[in-house]
């Protein structure tokens, strides 16, 4: 069978734009269906170059975005929409999927089965975020997902969230997001002790403004504990300033000098950085079914999160790691340091994590579930 994926994000040497929970949940499962002898096509819409490449196994075309002065939403769509059946005719695509975001996919039509997977889509971030959303942004989503011949969603909050909030009537099935296991494997060999870890992109619906605040309370517990922040800088949704910047105003004068800032790395490094920490902050407002969870759980760290909608189809509350309102700085640091100082009960925990990872969120498990998926479409 041969399964095609539409994506705005693809983590490969030549895309340049920024790489976010998509494009790793594409990557990821596009190699490992190419690794099972499946044929996979990535089409990633709205390029500045319109190129072709073979990579581990998986077939990527850049489809260049077509600019036309007001009505660039309706060309862009109009071009890609026949660029991607004129490759399903000649491939022989049985499948095409595409995530819901901003509603790309509206208004078109493909030679083969739809399916529309939700990793979250603005309605639903501005909806968690208490933010407001662009009435266009509603409209296109919501004409996408009626466009689908399936949705699924990577997990029970996200499904029945945009369930309500577009009024569907349709069946959601759902499939988690999973994550290679052999990928991801745990080395405590080189863990910089007193070490905190956020990775991902450095804004507001994150908790990273929180973590700030969470770790003056730290250093002036213990003023050996260090944080680092991993990713991009982002402006900020609600001031339109750098979140960096936010941050750093936050800190102490204390708490700064042992903040070290990362500037986002190439995906296959972000792992030695989970590894080398003692502990990962991930207290994020606002998510589907987040891989940044599963990479840390997977590489059996020990965890705070936060402990919204989602959370408990993943995290389990004093087993696998700790999960805390986000807005409760104190709870926030007093868990942190239970990690660090209470080393037995810490390391359990850390274990207990990869062990969920391994039993319920293996990518060859949501591997079989999303080809059972698939064939029951064509």
């Amino acid at each position: 069978m041969h399964i095609a994926f539409i994506t705005p994000e693809y983590p490969i040497s030549s895309f340049k734009g920024n790489i976010g929970g998509i494009g790793t949940f594409t990557k990821n499962f596009a190699e490992q269906l190419a690794k099972i002898n499946f044929e996979v096509t990535v089409f990633v819409h709205s390029q500045s170059i319109e190129n072709t490449l073979v990579e581990n196994g998986v077939e990527v075309h850049l489809v260049k975005r077509k600019v036309f002065k007001g009505i660039t939403w309706f060309t862009n769509r109009r071009y890609f929409n026949k660029y991607v059946n004129k490759i399903i005719h000649q491939k022989k695509i049985k499948i095409i999927e595409s995530p819901e975001w901003t509603g790309f996919t509206a208004f078109m039509k493909f030679n083969c089965p739809f399916v529309i997977r939700l990793h979250g889509s603005d309605t639903y971030f501005c909806d968690l975020e208490k933010r407001k959303l662009k009435a266009k942004n509603y409209f296109f989503e919501k004409k996408a997902l009626s466009g689908a011949d399936k949705i699924v969603g990577v997990s029970n909050f996200v499904a029945k969230k945009t369930k309500e909030l577009f009024k569907l009537n349709n069946e959601i099935e759902v499939v988690h997001n999973a994550i290679d296991t052999t990928l991801f494997i745990p080395n405590h060999k080189h863990i910089k002790s007193k070490s905190l870890l956020y990775f991902g992109t450095i804004v507001r619906k994150k908790g990273v403004l929180e973590i700030a605040k969470m770790f003056n309370e730290i250093v002036e517990n213990d003023n050996t504990v260090t944080l680092t922040l991993l990713g991009r800088d982002n402006n900020d949704v609600f001031t339109k300033q750098s979140t960096l910047a936010i941050f750093k105003d936050l800190l102490s004068k204390k708490a700064l000098k042992n903040v070290t800032f990362l500037k986002a790395v190439p995906y296959e490094e972000v792992i030695t950085h989970i590894q080398k920490s003692e502990v990962v902050l991930l207290p994020s407002f606002a998510e589907a079914f987040p891989m940044t969870w599963l990479e840390a759980m997977a590489l059996e760290k020990k965890l705070v999160t936060s402990n919204i909608g989602w959370a408990k189809e993943l995290m389990i509350d004093g087993q696998t790691g700790f999960t805390i309102n986000p807005k409760d700085t104190g709870d926030f640091a007093d868990k942190v340091l239970t990690l660090l100082n209470k080393k037995e009960e810490a390391s359990k925990m850390a274990k207990e994590a990869r062990n969920r990872i391994l039993n319920h969120f293996d990518m060859e498990f949501a591997i079989q579930k999303n080809i059972k998926l698939y064939k029951n479409l064509v």
